[in-house]
């Protein structure tokens, strides 16, 4: 009797880890949108693109700082693999340089960096 408790105490243990596992839970929510990788990269390069557009363009510090963070958020949807992931933070790590240079006033570093960093998002398909 005292295994037979030892048994079903196992599986009711079991059974309620696996109902409320994160990875049973884990699907995307009915209001999310969910990208694959490659079009996330893609999402990610033309929104770095835009920012440097507008930094060509001479548009104010404050809209392309603007267009640079909606970069820096639009790579949190780029998921795809480890390698993916530490490489997308170091290119992630230029475009927060950029946005530091920018607000410091050296416009051409951001630029480059700006350039660099669309350069490095575009690699990542490479990885996937």
């Amino acid at each position: 009797m005292k295994t037979l408790k030892k048994i079903a105490l196992a599986l009711c243990i079991a059974a309620s880890l696996g109902a409320v596992s994160t990875s049973v839970m884990a699907e995307g929510d009915a209001g999310r949108i969910t990208y694959a990788p490659a079009d996330a990269i893609d999402m990610v390069a033309v929104k770095v693109g835009d920012a440097l557009n507008a930094l060509e363009q001479g548009a104010d510090d404050a809209a392309v700082d603007s267009l640079m963070k909606g970069a820096l958020d639009a790579g949190k949807e780029i998921n795809a693999n480890d390698k993916v992931f530490a490489a997308r933070d170091k290119v992630n790590t230029k475009l927060k340089k950029a946005r530091a240079e920018l607000k410091a006033g050296n416009r051409q570093e951001a630029e480059q960096l700006l350039r660099d960093s669309q350069k490095g998002y575009l690699a990542l398909k490479s990885l996937i």
